[in-house]
């Protein structure tokens, strides 16, 4: 239901702006989230029986081939906290970990939540569009964390150490 209209030129310009600006914004919201509120799973983070504890990433997405050529914006507020290795392998770093994935992961839940407005001022056929540029921007963020997550919560579970 469109009820701005704007050439196409500011209509480009301020999808690239609401993108960015919600982007950013609702990764500073969940930053500011207490760990506390992440500790555990809920019923969006709760890893599900067909993703086989991760492994259903490894084998028919081949996570490992592709997920370092995403963007890692963990550290980008200070006091944050980059995923893009493990660092420690001590279990209160790896239990951090599993919080910052959480919290990725709602971060990229909240950016696709936007798709929708963006009928607001763009034609149907452009808001079709976002929708699927929220989908494929986000989508693979959110398998890497919950692939992540899986792993590491499997070496938690058995107190080993971590692999690469």
């Amino acid at each position: 239901m469109r009820i701005v209209h704007l050439s196409r030129w500011w209509t480009l310009v301020l999808d690239v702006a609401v993108w960015a600006a919600w982007s950013t914004l609702a990764g500073y919201l969940t930053h500011l989230l207490p760990a506390g509120r992440l500790d555990h799973d809920t019923a969006l983070f709760r890893l599900r029986p067909a993703e086989r504890d991760g492994r259903l990433y490894e084998r028919w997405l081949r996570v490992k081939r592709w997920k370092d050529a995403l963007p890692e914006a963990g550290a980008l507020f200070a006091g944050g906290f980059s995923k893009r290795r493990i660092v420690r392998r001590d279990r209160s770093h790896l239990e951090r970990f599993v919080v910052e994935t959480r919290r990725a992961e709602l971060t990229h839940w909240m950016v696709m939540a936007a798709a929708p407005f963006f009928f607001l001022w763009n034609p149907w056929w452009a808001g079709i569009v976002m929708i699927g540029y929220a989908l494929v921007a986000d989508v693979p963020c959110i398998t890497v964390q919950r692939y992540n997550r899986a792993r590491l919560l499997r070496v938690l579970g058995r107190g080993a150490p971590v692999t690469r």
